[in-house]
């Protein structure tokens, strides 16, 4: 889009793209030139940034944040028992409560569920747990 002319830069990383005859500072933030309209409903392939984004990277087991590194995706119904991957079926767990819960579903290792995963509405929502991360976008994002 910057190259096109269709967005510009707001404000950029110290480090830089480089190509064989041009080079770019990376965009943390950039600007439309115009609007682009975002359809409201869009299905997402259900992957698991995706799921860590929905669940705010907490253990939907114990509230748990341990970060990124220490979580695991964890299917509600185990694959062994016919469940599948989709955005109703997996939750962002803990290595410890995936580890207890086992090949088991919630209910048949005693664990109950902190919220009842279901596929997120809109596009946006996969920039929310991003934003988090990213000083930079504070201040666009949050006024």
């Amino acid at each position: 889009m910057l190259l096109q002319e269709k967005a510009e830069l707001v404000e950029a990383a110290t480090q830089q793209l480089r190509a064989r005859s041009i080079s770019f500072d990376v965009p943390l933030v950039i600007r439309l030139v115009r609007y682009i309209r975002i359809p409201r409903r869009m299905k997402l392939p259900c992957s698991r940034r995706g799921v860590f984004a929905r669940d705010r990277e907490t253990c939907q087991y114990c509230g748990a944040q341990p970060g990124r590194a220490q979580l695991t995706m964890d299917h509600v119904v185990p694959r062994s028992q016919g469940g599948a991957t989709t955005w109703d079926n997996v939750v962002t767990a803990c290595r410890e409560c995936n580890h207890r819960k086992g090949g088991r579903t919630p209910e048949q290792a005693n664990m109950q569920l902190l919220t009842t995963p279901r596929q997120p509405q809109y596009v946006a929502f996969a920039l929310l747990g991003e934003i988090e991360r990213h000083d930079v976008w504070r201040k666009y994002a949050f006024g």
